[in-house]
């Protein structure tokens, strides 16, 4: 059995790692279209402010370890998918056969329609070797630009501020973090950020980059100011990289959609990680939820399922938690509410804390909070868990901040806590 995965990201190596445990003689290919050993991209900002080396940000630590395993590494893209072959096209003019394939090819940068973007001196941060060229330029005191303050431009944004370097972000909403925040808690980061000595212009787009004096380059912004810099740093989002199964068959929503198998609608071919689209039984719908935790799940139970032992993908995990210069933020489930949904909310302003809870009838479907770290757990066991609250909807309604007596109340009666409801009782 010759089982192709195609990524070496972490869903990969998870993945390669899975099926050798179970399948000792099976015969296992990983395709990664980038020279060093599979990393970590999560990895990068530590590299930026100096904590790791670039070994550091390697998925596993001894050199030899995908040898050791009689895993191959193949460097190559996929250029195109042959469902009925079973063959995959490599962009080095190669062919592999499979019997199982595993799409694990994660996401790619989204580079904004700008004049200009093609200059020197502006990069992604999404590889190694956007890495090597930011450090290169990110010198302390530079004036460094960053398009974007969504979830990962925020943790780029740290990295940079760590390094010394005169910031300013851009960001399109009207607040940081849009798809993760709501007005209160992405208004609270952005003050933060300024506090911090970061420039930040929010409801703002880049509209041109041209080239400055020397080697400098002048950012037209939608908000008539053009600011000199040293770096234009592009963090404008990501999507799925699959533009190779476009004549495939396999069938693509936002990502490659999978069923609670992580199995595509091609039998045989399997998809996980960020290119994956999972069914989320919080929202009730199908989604890429692209953090680690959900990869590593994901191609585990796909690793299984290619070698026929069955297993179902639970869920899809929507959690984000995010320190942005110091101060902490999490978003779980439908933070942002549901039609015909209640919510409660609590700020200080003064102490830098908020916290939002959302409800679907007895059911909280979501939460956001900023500078609240005190029962985080608690947050996503009750989002995931889907408990009923009963009465103690409305106590939260009241008081967002009794979380964790609600939890322990009403999880005990739903299973989670049943020892101890049992040990009260006698």
């Amino acid at each position: 059995m010759h089982h192709v995965i195609l990524g070496a990201g972490p869903a990969g190596v998870i993945a390669a790692e899975t099926i050798r445990k179970h399948a000792p003689k099976d015969t296992i290919t990983i395709v990664g279209d980038e020279k060093e050993p599979p990393y970590s991209r999560m990895a990068i900002p530590y590299l930026l402010i100096g904590n790791v080396p670039e070994r550091g940000t390697y998925l596993r630590k001894t050199l030899t370890h995908f040898d050791d395993l009689k895993i191959k590494m193949v460097s190559a893209s996929a250029g195109a998918v042959d469902t009925a072959a079973k063959t995959v096209t490599l962009s080095d003019g190669g062919t592999l056969k499979f019997d199982r394939l595993l799409i694990a090819t994660g996401s790619h940068p989204v580079s904004p329609p700008i004049a200009g973007m093609d200059l020197p001196r502006i990069h992604p941060c999404w590889t190694m070797d956007d890495a090597r060229a930011i450090m290169k330029l990110a010198t302390k005191g530079a004036r460094v630009l960053q398009m974007g303050a969504g979830f990962i431009g925020c943790i780029i944004m740290e990295a940079l501020a760590a390094r010394g370097v005169k910031l300013t972000v851009v960001e399109m909403g009207d607040r940081m973090v849009p798809r993760m925040m709501g007005h209160t808690a992405g208004g609270m980061i952005k003050d933060w950020c300024e506090a911090k000595g970061v420039q930040v212009f929010t409801g703002t787009k880049v509209e041109a980059i041209e080239k400055g004096k020397g080697d400098a380059l002048q950012v037209k912004l939608s908000n008539g100011k053009t600011l000199d810099a040293d770096l234009v740093i592009s963090a404008t989002g990501v999507r799925p990289a699959i533009g190779f199964l476009e004549k495939s068959g396999v069938k693509c929503l936002q990502g490659v959609l999978t069923d609670e198998h992580l199995q595509t609608n091609v039998p045989g071919i399997y998809a996980a990680g960020d290119c994956a689209e999972a069914f989320d039984k919080v929202s009730g719908k199908t989604i890429v939820s692209a953090i680690q935790p959900n990869a590593a799940e994901q191609a585990r139970v796909a690793a299984l399922n290619m070698l026929g032992q069955t297993t179902s993908l639970k869920g899809v995990t929507q959690i984000n938690v995010l320190d942005t210069l110091g101060l902490i933020s999490t978003s779980f489930g439908n933070w942002e509410g549901v039609p015909g949904g209640e919510h409660a909310e609590v700020t200080d302003t003064a102490a830098g804390r908020h916290l939002s809870l959302q409800f679907k009838d007895d059911v909280m479907v979501g939460c956001n909070s900023v500078g609240w770290t005190d029962h985080v757990g608690v947050m996503r066991g009750l989002v995931e868990g889907q408990i009923h609250l009963g009465e103690w909807k409305e106590t939260l309604k009241a008081d967002p901040t009794k979380l964790m007596d609600a939890y322990l109340a009403c999880a005990q009666g739903q299973g989670q806590w049943s020892g101890a409801q049992d040990t009260r009782r006698r």
